[in-house]
This record gives structure tokens, C-alpha cells and sequence, in this order.
């Protein structure tokens, strides 16, 4: 059980003492990955940026996620997305959808630059959890074809089953939880509120304090 975000980026931050004086760049999943993300560069003397992969969401169960995308537009489809999906049409009109979301957040997160080029570093992608492992697979292959030095996945908690899915995908995998039968994210938080986009920004911004402040004193406006 993790105090909050915060708590469980310093718990992570001593697992991945060995990368500190070594510029990683950490990337963090948003929204909830980001402030995470933030919090672990400062401590490695490292570079922080945020990496954009969503979901599928089945289209009467939006918690119920199908596969998963990334911003280049690769896809990956659960096993049983056939089955739960009436025809293609459907799968094509969620992927375009989280296509536009990612864009327009793109846009607000860093309107004055692209993506930090990710060739020859050493990268750590941080997010707040793994239920399914959809969205990381998304955005490590995302990584992975920028050719990375080394690269490393950093998560407080994970199922069994998403942990088994991410491990070859990386060089390195550092979970501190695997609870047996995990089904939702936040039940291994005390504190787990919302992360804003106003506060994704504040934590990409290079002044951004280690620790956010309430996301209420910036204004943004949400994409949800």
C-alpha cells in the first residue's frame, strides 16, 4: 500500500539509484504517470517528458479496455477484442477517437516542442500501475523504435499477468507490488485523486518543484 503518488515515486526512486548522474530521460504515462515522472528525474538528475499511449475502451464498458494505442498509431488488441466488438468499424472508430485525444494533448502539454528525441538513452517509463498491461505495451513500442541505449519500465504496483506481458519488452522491469488478484489501481493507494492536465503541465515545465501544488492554482482546461 503506497501513501500516494509521491510516496510511491520515492520508493521507486532507491530501485533505480543506479541510473542517478547518468541523464535518463523518465517518461511518464499520462496523466497519472507524469507528476511521478517528474519526481524521479529531479532525484536522478535526469530529463522528463511525457510519453502518449491510451487505451481501447469497449464502447458500452469504457473501464473495459480492448487493446491499447500509441501516438505513432501502432495498435495492440487484447485476445478476446473480437469478441466483444461487432465489427471493425467499431475498433476503427475508438482508435481515431483516442488518435484526436492524444494529438490535442500533445498540443497542451508541450505546444512549443515535439517529443525529446528518445535514440541512445537510457529510458525509464513510469506510470502508476498495470492492471492490464494494455496501454504500457502501446508505449514501450513506441520507445523501442526509437532505439533507445537501455530501457527501463518503472511501476509501483502490477497484476502477475501484466508484469508477464511487459518483461520482454524491456530491458529492465522494476515493480515493488504484484498483488495476486489486483483489480484496480488505486485500491493500493491511501490517497489517489485525479491528476489534472493543469498539473501534467506545471510537471513538464522546468521549474516544476518536486512536489506539485494543488492542481486547482493553474488553469487548464481538462481533456478527458
Amino acid at each position: 500500500m503506497f501513501q500516494d503518488r509521491q510516496d510511491a515515486a520515492t520508493q521507486l526512486i532507491a530501485r533505480l539509484s543506479a541510473y542517478r548522474g547518468l541523464n535518463p530521460l523518465v517518461l511518464g504515462i499520462p496523466r497519472g504517470g507524469v507528476p511521478m515522472a517528474r519526481t524521479i528525474a529531479q532525484a536522478l538528475s535526469g530529463e522528463v517528458d511525457v510519453l502518449m499511449a491510451r487505451k481501447l475502451a469497449h464502447p458500452l464498458l469504457p473501464e473495459y479496455a480492448i487493446g491499447s494505442v500509441n501516438e505513432s498509431g501502432w495498435t495492440y488488441y487484447t485476445p478476446f477484442a473480437d469478441t466483444v466488438m461487432r465489427d471493425a468499424d467499431e475498433m476503427d472508430v475508438e482508435k481515431l477517437r483516442q488518435l484526436d485525444l492524444m494529438r490535442r494533448r500533445r498540443a497542451q502539454y508541450t505546444p512549443t516542442r515535439g517529443p525529446v528525441d528518445l535514440h541512445g538513452r537510457i529510458v525509464i517509463v513510469v506510470d502508476d500501475g498495470l492492471a492490464t498491461g494494455a496501454t504500457m505495451m502501446a508505449a514501450l513500442h513506441d520507445v523501442r523504435r526509437h532505439q533507445p541505449q537501455k530501457l527501463i519500465c518503472a511501476v509501483p504496483v502490477a497484476s502477475p499477468e501484466a508484469a508477464i506481458r511487459i518483461q520482454p519488452l524491456v530491458d529492465e522491469l522494476i515493480c515493488l507490488e504484484q498483488p495476486p488478484h489486483l483489480q484496480a489501481i488505486g485500491h493500493h493507494y491511501r490517497h489517489f485523486p485525479t491528476v489534472s492536465d493543469a498539473e501534467v503541465i506545471r510537471c513538464l515545465q522546468s521549474d516544476c518543484p518536486s512536489t506539485p501544488e494543488p492542481p486547482h492554482e493553474c488553469q487548464a482546461t481538462d481533456l478527458s
